[in-house]
């Protein structure tokens, strides 16, 4: 195991020079179009996006002046709709709730975007068909191919697959530090950090 450190870091380096610039240049001007259009953004994951999408609703909220959400920062919700519903409609049900429209804007963050034929993630499946029956424009940054995010989404940025092992660590970590980029991007930053 001697210098995976060193690997592991090197492949996190090449990953992150190798996204694609003008993707998260669209992005953030799409995020600064949806708070001057009073529109609300709707952060979407699971596992370990799940907690990036909870980290980026509050720096939305606090440092962009975005309205912002996560379904999953509502575990009891969460819970009893997967106990009641089933596990694939856990966001879409919740978006309705929410009055999802055409205003707003759905971001998807994961590792493999969904994938129906394969069953995998199928709540994120589900949240980009109804954004997308309802006119909501979907984007996201996801790992791999982007799979059914990466089909549908108009505002993509896809973390380059630079170690086959280490798909997820690094699609997640990227998710970070592409996620920290815009909450920091002039475009979209309206507040300072404490530090």
């Amino acid at each position: 195991m001697s210098g995976y450190a060193s690997k592991h870091l090197a492949e996190a380096a090449e990953t992150l020079r190798l996204l694609d610039l003008d993707a998260i240049e669209s992005l953030a001007e799409r995020l600064a179009r949806l708070r001057l259009d009073n529109g609300r953004l709707f952060i979407i994951g699971v596992g370990g996006s799940a907690a990036n999408a909870s980290h980026a609703v509050n720096d939305f909220r606090k440092l962009a002046g975005i309205e912002t959400y996560s379904p999953a920062d509502n575990v009891s919700e969460l819970t009893a709709r997967t106990n009641d519903e089933g596990w694939d409609t856990v966001f879409s049900a919740w978006l309705q709730i929410s009055n999802f429209n055409p205003r707003d804007l759905l971001m998807v963050l994961s590792v493999g975007g969904g994938d129906s034929e394969k069953s995998i993630s199928p709540n994120i499946v589900k949240a980009v068909d109804l954004a997308e029956e309802l006119g909501v424009d979907v984007s996201g940054i996801i790992g791999r191919d982007g799979g059914h995010t990466g089909r549908k989404a108009k505002h993509l940025v896809l973390v380059p697959t630079v170690s086959e092992a280490n798909v997820t660590p690094h699609a997640e970590s990227t998710q970070s530090v592409v996620l920290h980029l815009l909450v920091s991007h002039p475009l979209v930053k309206l507040n300072q950090t404490k530090w």
